[in-house]
């Protein structure tokens, strides 16, 4: 079974990392495009949300729940289903630009896949 692994954006490509999928809705600064094989934006929390959040990791559960919420929307079951294709052929890394390396969206994600039936990490 495929493992979801998650990386700051940042840090260097190893062939370990299998497909990098970006999971931010704004690109980063100063990332080139090939350092990122998928942009999954749609699974991303919503710029409300990600700006309500930002600065406050003492509100993680309250993100986490609210970002739930947001994994419900049509466009992110859509999406998805392009993630668990891309998991079914191999291991991810949901990639994320945040500082903050322990309380971040791309977490999130990979908490709320991991309840959900994809790959525990």
């Amino acid at each position: 079974m495929a493992q979801i692994a998650i990386k700051r954006v940042y840090e260097p490509a190893v062939p370990q990392d299998g497909t990098r999928i970006l999971v931010d809705r704004l690109w980063p600064r100063g990332v080139a495009k090939d350092r990122i094989d998928l942009w999954l934006r749609d699974l991303a929390p919503s710029d409300a949300l990600r700006r309500e959040f930002h600065g406050h990791p003492e509100q993680w559960e309250t993100f986490r729940a609210a970002y739930a919420v947001e994994l419900g929307s049509a466009p992110a079951q859509a999406t998805l289903a392009i993630l668990r294709d891309t998991i079914a052929a191999g291991p991810v890394t949901l990639l994320y630009a945040a500082k903050e390396e322990v309380r971040n969206n791309a977490e999130a994600l990979r908490l709320w896949l991991a309840g959900h039936g994809f790959p525990k990490p």
